[in-house]
């Protein structure tokens, strides 16, 4: 049987392919958008994609089985409840589809969603019994699914199916199953992810403290407490996951933009993103510009800080860094990037453009300043689990989501100095 793992960086996404190089077939699992990963595999190990399998429909980023579809004819297949628009192979609990050794049986794992499947993989050259169990987003490593994606009329429903999902029917399966979910640590579908790729059932069960609840009403009340701030661009990307994903040759194409058409269409609306370190953009960039950088979260900073709808325009040191960050970017279903300034800033700064800068203070010199006669407002942007670990004394605490959302009343002609964990998320909120 041939098996692998890919991992979409900065998402924290993890897919599969799954077959067998002496039938020549194979299943993909959960794709990301950008698809090339799974056609050279394919062909390196003498297989062809017959079947594309979404678990659910996703949340946090744009799925690759459309664009799978269109360019290697396989079924697209989903849970036969799945609320879609689109046409799909309908998958049923207990349905099995062999590729060669590898036997995949379904399972309905609602939870997450309510129309979320769980795959059993089988690899009959060693063993009938099943050797591992792809979880979807219901069970990751260290952490369960989220359940109030599906949105608050369902949440109890939800906590229920979550219940029953985990706690009834995986326990059914032997603890030596080897446990592959969909997401890893970064995405905002979990709270706690772990960094390990993959674990089992028995780990999971002894160490997980999500599957350590000794009834169904403590675990009700703990999963229906606060989640994780859900991103802008979720709906959008739910949205678009349900009613069909469009190919990506009917995106906008790259365009290296002069200063004057870069100008017009910044002044048209275009929001600008700056994909430059925060000390590089600290120093100059252009007025009204979001600095938002290759972070291993970025698709979680954009979809907080931007319109999904928004159309965009980059500011990067070259091309090969434009067309990475389009790249991310369509991950996570923002299309609209129509191009990014020839030159980089240099450009627009040698044309005599206004430009802003904005500081950085080492630690000392914030020492200094909260000394000084007339110090600085002081904002803290962590969440408020970090807030009550420690504060500096005197500081205002608002988060990055309620700046963002202009919940805030600051002297705008006064001295604002904002800090987070590590520089990041002040740097946006600035």
């Amino acid at each position: 049987m041939f098996f692998q793992q890919i991992i979409a960086d900065g998402l924290g996404c993890f897919s599969y392919m799954i077959g067998c190089p002496r039938s020549g077939t194979m299943a993909v699992v959960d794709p990301r958008r950008d698809v090339q990963v799974y056609l050279d595999t394919a062909r390196e190990h003498g297989m062809r994609i017959t079947h594309v399998i979404d678990t659910h429909i996703h949340a946090d980023h744009v799925t690759g089985a459309h664009e799978l579809r269109a360019t290697t004819g396989a079924d697209l297949c989903m849970y036969s409840s799945s609320p879609v628009t689109f046409k799909f192979h309908a998958l049923q609990e207990g349905d099995t589809l062999e590729f060669g050794v590898a036997r995949i049986q379904v399972l309905h794992s609602p939870g997450h969603t309510p129309d979320a499947l769980s795959l059993l993989v089988t690899d009959t050259s060693r063993s009938q019994d099943p050797w591992m169990l792809l979880t979807g987003d219901v069970l990751f490593v260290g952490d369960i699914g989220r359940p109030d994606l599906a949105g608050s009329e369902a949440l109890e429903e939800q906590v229920a199916n979550l219940w029953h999902t985990l706690y009834e029917k995986f326990a059914a399966y032997p603890a030596h199953l080897e446990v592959y979910p969909a997401h890893g640590m970064g995405s905002l579908c979990g709270r706690g992810m772990s960094s390990k790729p993959s674990s089992t059932l028995g780990f999971e069960r002894a160490s997980n403290p999500m599957l350590g609840y000794p009834d169904f009403q403590s675990f009700r009340t703990e999963m229906t407490r606060a989640f994780p701030a859900r991103p802008k661009s979720f709906t959008h990307i739910i949205e678009t996951n349900r009613t069909g994903v469009p190919l990506l040759e009917c995106c906008p194409s790259e365009k290296a933009l002069s200063v004057d058409s870069f100008e017009k269409l910044i002044d048209s609306g275009a929001v600008v993103i700056d994909t430059r370190d925060a000390s590089a953009y600290g120093g100059y960039h252009i007025p009204g510009s979001i600095n938002i950088g290759f972070e291993k979260q970025l698709a979680n900073w954009v979809g907080m800080v931007v319109e999904p709808t928004a159309d965009l325009l980059l500011v990067t040191e070259n091309r090969n860094n434009y067309e990475d960050m389009v790249v991310e970017l369509r991950r996570i279903g923002y299309d609209r990037v129509f191009g990014y300034l020839n030159g980089g800033v240099g450009t627009w700064l040698y044309s005599g453009r206004p430009l802003e800068r904005l500081d950085q203070l080492s630690v000392h010199q914030l020492k200094e300043q909260l000394h000084a006669a007339e110090p600085p407002h002081l904002l803290d942007v962590r969440t408020p689990s970090e807030r009550d670990a420690g504060f500096i004394a005197g500081s205002i605490h608002l988060t990055l989501a309620e700046v963002l959302a202009g919940k805030f009343d600051l002297p705008p002609q006064e001295t604002t100095v904002l800090y987070c964990g590590g520089g990041y998320r002040s740097n946006i909120a600035a």
